[in-house]
């Protein structure tokens, strides 16, 4: 059986989600960006478990036409969550027993004001009062992490995919 190259290429670019060489296509960029991330855990000696952007990568490479797999959503929810966080910690400490719970909520509610609603950033704010995290975090990994999976994003939606990424920047 003859394999048609261009059947695959449009099951890619259509992002069809019941086609197996797109999901394929999908999960080797989503490796390849763990992969790096990985790599940068361990280069900036930060733990991986504090990169809070998997579940980013899985939005961005298995529904990139999804709104909060657009760049302003990718990366400013991620910002706008630690900020939250980072404020939280600052106004309650690390031991006050509802701090992560507000600063989630009001995470949620930051990321609506602002029109950057992300759920995989949900994760931030946890992360900053429970793990009692630095402003620090902020730039390294969360802004810096964001703004490398959004490049990520659009040369693996252009250059593999052939397909233009984002819908929208802002």
């Amino acid at each position: 059986m003859k394999w048609d190259w261009r059947s695959a290429a449009r099951a890619i670019s259509r992002n069809d989600h019941r086609n197996a060489l797109a999901g394929t296509v999908a999960g080797l960029g989503g490796a390849l960006a763990i992969g790096a991330m990985e790599w940068f855990s361990v280069a900036a000696h930060y733990p991986l478990a504090v990169i809070p952007f998997a579940t980013s990568i899985v939005l961005a490479m298995g529904s990139p036409e999804a709104e909060p797999a657009q760049p302003r959503p990718l990366i400013g929810g991620h910002v706008v969550t630690a900020l939250v966080g980072l404020a939280v910690l600052k106004l309650t400490g690390p031991d006050a027993w509802a701090a992560a719970a507000a600063a989630v909520g009001l995470s949620i509610l930051a990321m609506y004001l602002t029109g950057t609603f992300h759920p995989p950033a949900g994760i931030n704010p946890l992360l900053v009062v429970s793990g009692n995290l630095p402003w620090t975090f902020l730039l390294a990994p969360v802004l810096a992490g964001a703004v490398l999976l959004t490049a990520f994003a659009l040369l693996w939606h252009r250059w593999v995919r052939r397909q233009p990424w984002p819908q929208r920047w802002i």
